[in-house]
Parts: C-alpha cells; sequence; structure tokens
C-alpha cells in the first residue's frame, strides 16, 4: 500500500480537470466532488475555506448537511489519490488547513504551477533582452493549456473568481509572448494561442491589438483589416464605445504596412498525400462518438490528439477512418495514414522508423535525404509538418512510445489514434483527448444488420434480428461476420441464422469468416498474445468466476495471488480492453470474450487447475463475507458463522465500509451459494448465505434474503446439518418478519428453536426469544412482548452481550409506547441508550432514539417525538442501515401529516423512498404509491 500512495501523480486543471497516477487516469466522480477539486487544484496550494467550498456547490441556499458533504467529497478524493490510506488520515495530498483544505502539489505535478513557472522565465527573459527564450518559455507555458481552465465544469468554471483569475493569467502569458515574437521577428509562432485568446476575451483590446499585428506579419493583411472591423462593431454594440489608442495604432501599423515581418520564409511547398482508406458507404451509428469528436476539433484550442481505443472488434479503425474523411477538407494539406500493426497476428509491430521513413517520403523528402537515426527522423518529420495542416491517422498502436516520434510538433495538425490499449500517456504528454470506443446500442445494432440482410427479412422476422443482435453481444465485428455470411445466403431466414447460432451457446462457434485471419478468434488471439503470462492466465480464469463483474480484490483470490499483483494483472487486461471497468473498482467481459477465455482455459488448463480456482474463489468470498458480517454484527456473541483458515480476505475499516462490499459483491455471492450448494459444498452454502444476513437486513433487500436463505436452507439440510438448520430458520424468520408475513416467521422460528434445545444452544435461544417478542409485537401483540422480553432480561444479563441487552430493552420500550405506558418506554429508552453508547453501539443508539420517539408521541409530544425520530434516521445511517432509517422516516411523515405539516411529510417520505429498494419493501411500496397520489392531486 505504501508504495502505491508514493506514485507520481499528475494533476490538470488548465482544461477539464485530471488526475493521472502511474499513466492511468483517475475517475473523479461526480460533479460535486470534481468541483472541489477543481477550486483547490486552482488555487494551487492555497488554502481553500470550508465557506468557499460550499458556496461553489450550492448556489441558492446551503441544506444543513452542506459541512458534511463537503467533508465526505474530500475523503473521498484522498482515498482515490491513496488507495491505501488509513481511515481518517488526511494523507499527503490533501491537508487540512484551519477552517478548509489545500493541495500539495508542486511544479512538476500541477499544470498550473509550471505555466506560472515558465511565465515567470519568460518574463526574466525579456526583462533581460533575451526575447528568443523568452518566446521558447512562454509557448512552452501556453502548450500546457488544452481548453478553458476546469472546462467541463461550467457554469462554474466561467463564473467562479478563481478560474476567471487563471484564465486572466493565461491572458497575459499570450499578451507577453506576443510581445517577444515580436522583438525577435516570430509573430506567426504566437498566431495561434493569439487566436485562442482573443476568441476567449474578445473585448480585450489589447489582446485583439496584438493579433492584428500577428496576422499582419503572417501576411493575412486583409483577416486582419476584417479582425479589426468586427472587434470595432463588437465594441461599439456591446460597450458603446470607438477602439482605444493601443488598437487604433495597431490598425494603423497595419494599414501603412509598419507590422514586423517574418524572419524567415514559408517552408518550400512539398506533395499533398491523399492516403486514407476508403469510408464505409454504410457506415452508420456511433452518433455520439461523431458529435464529441466534431466539437472538439470545432473547439478553439482543442485538442489535436484524438485516442480511440477499444475492445477488439469493436470497430476503432471503422470509425476513424470515418472521421477522418469528414475532417479532411479542413486540413488542406493531405492526409497520411499507417497501419501501425501493433495488434497483428501476421507481421511484427512496425517500428517508428519505418513509419517515419515511410510518411517523410509522401511529404515528397527523398530517401536518401532520410536520416539514418531516430531522433533526426523525427526532427525532419516535424519540421516538415510545421506551418502546415495535415490530417494523421495513427491505425491499430501497440503502445505510446510507438508513436511518440510521429505526433507533431507544433500546432495545426490532426492526429486520429487508435489502439487496443488505453493510451494514458499521451494524455498527459501529447494533451490526447480520450475517445473510449463501447459497445453500440441495440439500434445501432440493428442498423448494421439492415443492409446486408435488406430491409424484407429484418422486417419479417424482428423477434430473430434482436437474437441475432444478442447472441453477437452487438460487438461490431461478429454483427460484421454474421452479416457477410447472411448476404451470401440470401434465402436464408434470420431464424435459420439465429438457430445456428444459439446452437452452442458460450461457444465462438457461427462467428468464423471466409478468412481465418478476420474472424473472431484470430481477432481475440492478436490481444491475448501480447498478453503477458500471469495476466494470460488470469484471463483464461475469468469465466470461473460466477458474477457479473469482478473487483481487483475478487481476481486476486481467483487467481490466488497477492492483492498487489491482482491489481496488476487487472490492469493489464483493462489496457488491452480484454476487460472494461464499467462500474469504479468493477471490471466487465464481454460474453464473447468470455467465450474465448473458456476456450483457452479448456485447451491450456487441466480440470484440476480449473476446480482449484472454483475452491479458491469460494473461499475468498466466504472469508472476505466472514470479515464484513462481523463489522455489521449487532452484538458480541459469536457470528454463526466459521472464518475460513489460512485465508488473506479484505479487511473493513467500518461498517459503511462492509456494506458497500456487500453492495457490489451481492451478485456474485447469492451466484456462490447456489454453486456451492448445486457441488455439494452445503457448509459453505449455508454460511456464505448467513454471512450475508445483517446486509440484507439493514438494505431492505428482504425478497433476496428469503430466496438465498431457501436455497441455503436447503443445502444444510441435505448435508444433514442441524447447526446450519437451525440458524438458517432463524434467518429466514427474520426476512418473513420484515416482509410482514408473521405466520410464515413464527413458523421458522418454532423450527429454529426446537433444533436449538436439541443442540444445546443456550445463548441463541435467549435471542430467539426476543426474536419472538418482536414478531409478536408486529402482530400488536405488545402485552405479549412485554411478558416475553421481561422474562428474557434476566438470562440475557448473564450473557454478558449488551448489545443484545440495548435490543431487548428497544423492543420492550416499542411494545411499552404502544400501550400508552411513555414513562416505562422512557426508562427502557435510557437504559438502551446507555448501554449503546458504552458499547459504541450505533444500531442501539438509533433504536433507543427511535423508542423515545414512540413515547414522546404516546404522550402527543409531537414537536419532541419529531426531534427524536430525526436523531434517530441520522444515527441509522451512520450505522450503514439505510432500510430500517426509512422505516423511521416514513414513521416521521406520517405524523407529520397527521399533524397537518404535508410540505415537511413529503420531505420524509422522499428521503426516506431514497434510501430503500422499494420494490422489496412493503414501506417502500406504501410511499411510492402514496407520494405518486399526493403528488399527481390538483
Amino acid at each position: 500500500m505504501r508504495a502505491e500512495a508514493e506514485e507520481a501523480i499528475g494533476f490538470s486543471v488548465l482544461g477539464s480537470i485530471r488526475v493521472v497516477r502511474a499513466g492511468a487516469e483517475l475517475p473523479l466522480g461526480a460533479r460535486q466532488q470534481r468541483l472541489v477539486l477543481a477550486l483547490l487544484l486552482a488555487r494551487a496550494g492555497s488554502p481553500v475555506s470550508l465557506t468557499e467550498l460550499v458556496d461553489l456547490l450550492w448556489d441558492d441556499e446551503a441544506p444543513a448537511s452542506a459541512a458534511n458533504v463537503v467533508h465526505r467529497h474530500v475523503g473521498a478524493l484522498r482515498r482515490l489519490l491513496e488507495p491505501g490510506l488509513p481511515t481518517r488520515s488526511t494523507g499527503r495530498y490533501l491537508p487540512r488547513e484551519l477552517s478548509g483544505y489545500r493541495l500539495h502539489a508542486d511544479e512538476d505535478s500541477l499544470d498550473l504551477l509550471k505555466f506560472r513557472s515558465l511565465s515567470r522565465l519568460a518574463g526574466r527573459s525579456l526583462r533581460d533582452g533575451d526575447p528568443e527564450s523568452a518566446l521558447r518559455h512562454s509557448l512552452g507555458g501556453l502548450r500546457l493549456w488544452r481548453g478553458r481552465c476546469a472546462a467541463g465544469l461550467e457554469p462554474a468554471s466561467r463564473l467562479h473568481p478563481a478560474f476567471l483569475a487563471v484564465e486572466a493569467e493565461r491572458a497575459q502569458a499570450v499578451r507577453e509572448a506576443a510581445d517577444a515574437a515580436e522583438r525577435c521577428g516570430r509573430m506567426s509562432a504566437v498566431l495561434v494561442p493569439l487566436r485562442q485568446a482573443a476568441e476567449l476575451h474578445p473585448l480585450d483590446e489589447s489582446l485583439q491589438s496584438r493579433l492584428l499585428l500577428a496576422l499582419a506579419a503572417d501576411g493575412r493583411q486583409a483577416e486582419a483589416v476584417e479582425t479589426y472591423r468586427v472587434v470595432r462593431h463588437r465594441l461599439a454594440d456591446e460597450l458603446g464605445i470607438d477602439p482605444g489608442e493601443e488598437l487604433r495604432e495597431a490598425y494603423d501599423r497595419l494599414l501603412h504596412q509598419r507590422t514586423p515581418a517574418a524572419r524567415t520564409g514559408s517552408p518550400a511547398p512539398f506533395p499533398r498525400p491523399a492516403q486514407l482508406p476508403p469510408d464505409l458507404p454504410f457506415f452508420t451509428g456511433r452518433d455520439d462518438l461523431v458529435a464529441e469528436a466534431r466539437a472538439l476539433v470545432a473547439r478553439p484550442g482543442g485538442p489535436t490528439v484524438l485516442a480511440i481505443d477499444g475492445m477488439p472488434g469493436i470497430g476503432k479503425t471503422t470509425l476513424a477512418v470515418h472521421l477522418a474523411h469528414e475532417f479532411a477538407a479542413a486540413y488542406p494539406d493531405g492526409q497520411l495514414y499507417v497501419d501501425l500493426r501493433g495488434y497483428d497476428g501476421r507481421e511484427p509491430a512496425m517500428s517508428p522508423a519505418e513509419a517515419l521513413r515511410g510518411f517523410l517520403g509522401s511529404l515528397g523528402v527523398p530517401q536518401d535525404g532520410i536520416p539514418a537515426e531516430l531522433h533526426a527522423q523525427a526532427g525532419l518529420y516535424r519540421s516538415s509538418l510545421a506551418g502546415r495542416r495535415l490530417l494523421i491517422v495513427l491505425d491499430n498502436c501497440r503502445d505510446a512510445e510507438q508513436i511518440r516520434h510521429l505526433l507533431p510538433g507544433s500546432p495545426g495538425c490532426l492526429v486520429i489514434v487508435t489502439s487496443r490499449g488505453r493510451l494514458s500517456t499521451l494524455l498527459t504528454t501529447a494533451g490526447a483527448h480520450p475517445l473510449p470506443v463501447g459497445l453500440p446500442s441495440i439500434d445501432e445494432a440493428r442498423a448494421a444488420l439492415l443492409r446486408p440482410l435488406g430491409d424484407g427479412r429484418v422486417a419479417t422476422d424482428p423477434d430473430a434480428v434482436d437474437a441475432i443482435i444478442a447472441r453477437c453481444g452487438r460487438l461490431p465485428l461478429a454483427l460484421a461476420v454474421v452479416a457477410a455470411r447472411a448476404a451470401g445466403l440470401p434465402r436464408t431466414s434470420p431464424a435459420q441464422i439465429a438457430a445456428e447460432l444459439t446452437e452452442a451457446p458460450g461457444s465462438l462457434d457461427g462467428f468464423d469468416g471466409d478468412d481465418p485471419q478476420t474472424g473472431l478468434r484470430a481477432v481475440f488471439s492478436w490481444s491475448y498474445q501480447a498478453l503477458s503470462a500471469p495476466a494470460a492466465r488470469l484471463f483464461r480464469l475469468l469465466p470461473i468466476h460466477p458474477g457479473p463483474d469482478i473487483s481487483v480484490a475478487g481476481a486476486a483470490g481467483l487467481a490466488g495471488v497477492a492483492l498487489r499483483t491482482g491489481r496488476t494483472l487487472v490492469g493489464e487486461l483493462s489496457r488491452a480492453h480484454l476487460i472494461s471497468e464499467d462500474r469504479p473498482g468493477r471490471y466487465r467481459t464481454h460474453d464473447l470474450l468470455l467465450a474465448y477465455a473458456a476456450e483457452l482455459g479448456e485447451e491450456h488448463d487441466s480440470p484440476a487447475e480449473r476446480a482449484a480456482a472454483e475452491l479458491r474463489c469460494l473461499r475468498f468470498y466466504r472469508a472476505t463475507s466472514f470479515q464484513a458480517h462481523l463489522r455489521l454484527l449487532t452484538s458480541e456473541y459469536h457470528p454463526m458463522i466459521d472464518p475460513v483458515p489460512g485465508e488473506a480476505p479484505l479487511r473493513f475499516a467500518d461498517q459503511g465500509e462492509a456494506m458497500r462490499w456487500f453492495a457490489a459483491e451481492r451478485p456474485v455471492l447469492t451466484a456462490l451459494v447456489g454453486r456451492a450448494a448445486r457441488q455439494g459444498r452445503h457448509t459453505e452454502a449455508w454460511q456464505l448465505a448467513l454471512g450475508m444476513q445483517q446486509f440484507f437486513d439493514r438494505s431492505g433487500r428482504w425478497v433476496e434474503w428469503t430466496t438465498t436463505g431457501e436455497v441455503a436452507l436447503d443445502a444444510a439440510r441435505a448435508g444433514g446439518d442441524l447447526v446450519g438448520q437451525a440458524r438458517m430458520h432463524r434467518s429466514l424468520a427474520g426476512a418473513a418478519y420484515f416482509r410482514h408475513e408473521h405466520e410464515a416467521a413464527l413458523g421458522h422460528l418454532d423450527r429454529a428453536v426446537e433444533l436449538l434445545t436439541r443442540l444445546g444452544l443456550l445463548g441463541e435461544l435467549i435471542r430467539a426469544n426476543i426474536n419472538r417478542a418482536m414478531i409478536l409485537g408486529a402482530q400488536g401483540r405488545h402485552e405479549d412482548v412485554v411478558r416475553v422480553v421481561s422474562a428474557a432480561l434476566g438470562p440475557a444479563r448473564t450473557v454478558g452481550d449488551d448489545k443484545l441487552l440495548a435490543d431487548a430493552l428497544a423492543v420492550l420500550g416499542v411494545s411499552n409506547a404502544e400501550l400508552g405506558r411513555a414513562d416505562e418506554a422512557v426508562r427502557c429508552a435510557e437504559q438502551a441508550m446507555a448501554l449503546s453508547r458504552g458499547a459504541q453501539y450505533k444500531l442501539g443508539i438509533a433504536e433507543a432514539w427511535e423508542v423515545f420517539g414512540r413515547a414522546h408521541s404516546a404522550r402527543r409530544e409531537l414537536g419532541m417525538a419529531v426531534d427524536c425520530w430525526r436523531e434517530a434516521a441520522v444515527a441509522y445511517q451512520e450505522a450503514s442501515a439505510p432500510a430500517p432509517a426509512a422505516e423511521v422516516l416514513a414513521l416521521l411523515g406520517d405524523a407529520l401529516a397527521a399533524a397537518g405539516e404535508q410540505d415537511a411529510a413529503l420531505r420524509a417520505w422522499r428521503e426516506a423512498l431514497a434510501l430503500i429498494p422499494y420494490a422489496q419493501t412493503r414501506t417502500g411500496r406504501r410511499l411510492a404509491d402514496l407520494l405518486a397520489t399526493v403528488t399527481s392531486s390538483p
């Protein structure tokens, strides 16, 4: 963990905000979190107060929880920057500063500080009479800009003083660059940044005057005159003023040809290459990516490199060629294209020197005039491109190093790169903009089949067409293979094609074209063969994992490697686009890639090796769920499930972290329960299910609790495990109780009590009696509750479990309140609160607040009841228990509605509904119906 924390991190705010660690761009979270980071970056190490951050996040009145929200965002950013950071540690990058925070960075890690350093050097050189050095430093600083400061966070990035101040620094740097360029006769060198700055500041006369001089020096007198005319009208229309002295002086110099002449002539003309492959005549879809690329290219100061990446067969080259044809007219000096063979099963990857020799020849350089040394070739190439506008497509690139020497050295050209690997290095070294290509939509996939199949075949059997799309997994290459076959068999119906593809589910049979080199197996193999041996082994094991996605820890457990090694292997697969990070920390593999991995596994790994991986996977999740279960336990007694010896699962700092792990891994865990049961691993099945009980309870997933528990109970029965049966009956009684199926709950509990008595598990019998009291209370039998709990209190005290005793007192307090015995309810709540606070039992504190609220409600003290229930809701959420928090908020809303406070009731109900999966809970369904009725009524 310490090594990870010390990895170099790069921050960018001169454009869209970015954070790059070890060459990989980090996901920065939701808009509010990115705004917090943006302001800290713009202040560049100066303190930012909590008040400033709150004002930035909320235009109107901030909520009462605003400060806590800011603290949470900062905490999330700290953990993002330093994944191994201990809980509550400030870390090295975002230390606390009096009443706020500041960013710890230097000019090597933050582009704004680097820009300022270069601007200072430029100013010093200009004062020392060295305009050449001043211009070099100025242009170096301006090249760091990729767009407006904190772009993408509008309107804040265009209105907040901190971001405007940084923009003002940029404008001043452009002015100083122009002054240095004029003194050394190189005004054309600053023409591009002057255009950008003048467009951003259309009323800035000092920038506009320098732009006139630069245009004139570049031989664009007519454009300079037109620019002056536009600026003069804009000043008159928007400010009601005439041009000032500086702008008039520049215009006068323009008219009298007193502008500085360029020191060197234009480059010699060279041939206009036109090397683009043909565009697909029936290109369809990708509208979002095409629109994004158009906007980027049209934007002043936009990126000069578009980096297209994606999994094998996703259509990267097709998109790149289509974009290149669309943009070609804007680059009149020609188009260069090269297939770099980065992933090719037939020929080795092209070297940079080979690619440069081809490009230089296309640009008119004779072969005997091309230097032998790579750096000299790159220098000649960039010199040939200087001052020209070419479009360059670098297709099928293996990594950033392969194309480093193929990128132009000055603005004016556009480069489109495609790669199966993620070219993160280009984002920082070349200001590239990523265009990751995902799967097309169903409509786009249908359109791709429309032309080869024909309107008639598609229209007659749309269900079969959808089945073909589903079997192809919407992968463009798979769709193209199937479409080509269908075009050659015009009498074959879509239903027949779909039937052929579904005959072998989970297989690649049916996706091999006429050319073996273009079939899915061949195309996938080129990426697989580029993997290291450990990453290739993990890829082959992925089909064994039962969930829809996998975490780094899950992958490490599956492969039987350390967490750090697992992270490295997952990173390698992700960069190769053999897996994709659909959600932060969760990686998914396309179905066809999984089928390919399964074929490889059967070919390369023995049945014993695959069985061992399956067992490792099960043991990892069982052991880790044990640790998460421990964090969520509401009492001190034995957790009823056993750890797995010899395992090294994840550990959890608090209940919230455990709940988040369960939420992310829920589909995996429930699938593993079923698989363990089917394989006869009966103990693993019921212990894994029981380990999820606290999560199901707190999150309100009571239907899943029931279905998973029933599978586990059957497994315990099949294994003749009486302990497992007793504990699963008691668990299922809890699920039925929360679903308000009280008779079913009592039936499970009766069977649990019978088995626990036979087994002599007296401590669990006490808890079962308290469970029975809860069910009786839900049935309205509160006198029976008082009798049962009062009888259980004595034995409960002998157990020495304060949390259990607090739970019992809370149950007793609720029934006393329902019976109108408010004083008794208060005494129960006070004792429960004291025990819970002494045991640092957050859930018990919340339950005690709820009992206080019920006691005050019984006394008709609505205001005090509301206050207590609000405390309970907050405490439940602090205990990572959203379901009971929702229940108490629903109770609060009902009380407010009964008192005529409709608006406050609506707020409470909406807050409750946001906390629970409403389709699974009676309260959720009631609130959804209630809110729908209230909001739809006039």
